[in-house]
């Protein structure tokens, strides 16, 4: 990193009182193999016409580094359908960025997986869709993905890596909780992600299919709970709740620009990955500004940063910050005002209706599927 470049980033941290970002994720493409009715892509996803190229990305990476980034994580979409994925890697180590490679893993030979770890590659992070592989057939649209995921998880860990088994939880694999936790031992993570499904892009798209009861929700984080005291020292748990059945709301990626970016695949750089919804919103792009002056100084960043934009109940609550308001994308949709209570909060006057909604439909017979789609 240059004497000025420090400069630089020091002089922005004192202004702006704002830490560098401790996250980013890279999403390289939003095309997959995949088809999951949940995906946090955006609806109206972008062609690869439009993605950033090799060159572009290796300076991301750069500017990442020199902007103080710590970990970053490879994502989309399914990365490893870019065939420069190795490039970018490279690039990435170079500018001493720990890695995370977020994969489906369907597309992974044994050869490329080791290429990458010679270049430098320090974590995978697995997604599965469920145990049955059934289920996880009429979930991700794909045949024999489960087959391969654990095949995958063999490869990481005959290669030395830290692995991470991600899986969203919804209404068609929930009561298999206890069993996924068991495959991950199983297959040798280290940690695993259950992320309760949240009700964005594709997921809100196909709500009804998707969401739990109460009950389904309730005896999951109980299964979750016993098994994380049963399975300290061999398994590191992240649980991310479901929000119609909070009763308080998450800080959305950490706070809102507080500690992890999102670069998409065109360049927009964004605090979270669906915040074009906001009116208002500015979102640059990486091709036009270097990354760290849209971290510091960035009108979408600045936008929900901190305190000083919340309104009551928000605003003299003793938990604000710790939650930051939770999420603004979600008040925005329940709400219409992006800068009113999360409605997952019970202070929130949308709560009951919030939470009402989501025992309605899961209440229901679920619909079929609208599966992710390019185009």
């Amino acid at each position: 990193m240059s004497e000025d470049m420090t400069l630089s980033t020091a002089q922005n941290k004192q202004e702006n009182g704002t830490g560098a970002p401790m996250g980013m994720l890279a999403e390289l493409t939003y095309r997959c193999p995949l088809q999951c009715p949940y995906c946090s892509n955006p609806l109206d996803i972008n062609r690869a016409d439009t993605e950033l190229t090799t060159a572009e990305w290796q300076t991301v990476m750069r500017q990442a580094g020199e902007c103080g980034v710590l970990q970053l994580h490879l994502s989309g979409g399914e990365p490893c359908v870019r065939p420069d994925l190795e490039e970018i890697l490279q690039s990435a180590v170079e500018a001493g960025l720990y890695t995370n490679l977020i994969t489906s893993g369907v597309t992974l030979t044994r050869e490329r997986l080791e290429g990458l770890v010679k270049i430098g590659l320090d974590h995978v992070q697995l997604s599965i869709q469920d145990v049955d592989p059934n289920t996880a057939k009429l979930i991700s649209n794909y045949k024999g993905g489960a087959e391969k995921k654990r095949e995958v998880a063999r490869w990481v860990k005959e290669l030395g890596l830290p692995l991470t088994l991600n899986v969203v939880i919804h209404r068609h694999n929930i009561e298999n909780t206890s069993e996924i936790i068991d495959y991950a031992v199983d297959i040798g993570a280290g940690r695993i992600e259950l992320a309760h499904v949240q009700y964005y892009a594709w997921a809100l798209k196909n709500r009804a299919a998707l969401i739990p009861s109460r009950e389904q929700f309730y005896q999951s984080v109980k299964v979750s709970n016993e098994a994380k005291e049963r399975l300290k020292g061999i398994l590191v748990f992240d649980v991310v709740a479901h929000d119609q059945y909070a009763i308080r709301p998450k800080a959305c990626m950490g706070g809102w620009g507080r500690s992890l970016l999102t670069v998409s695949p065109s360049g927009k750089v964004m605090p979270c990955q669906e915040c074009e919804t906001i009116p208002g919103l500015e979102v640059d792009n990486v091709r036009d500004t270097p990354l760290e002056d849209i971290w510091f100084k960035g009108q979408a960043f600045q936008m929900f940063r901190g305190t000083s934009w919340m309104k009551e109940p928000c605003k003299s609550c003793d938990r604000r910050e710790i939650d930051w308001g939770g999420c603004r994308c979600q008040a925005l949709a329940v709400t219409g005002d992006a800068a009113a209570t999360d409605p997952a909060c019970h202070l929130s006057p949308y709560h009951d209706e919030f939470a009402a909604t989501a025992e309605h439909e899961a209440a229901e017979e679920p619909p079929p599927f609208v599966y992710r789609r390019l185009g």
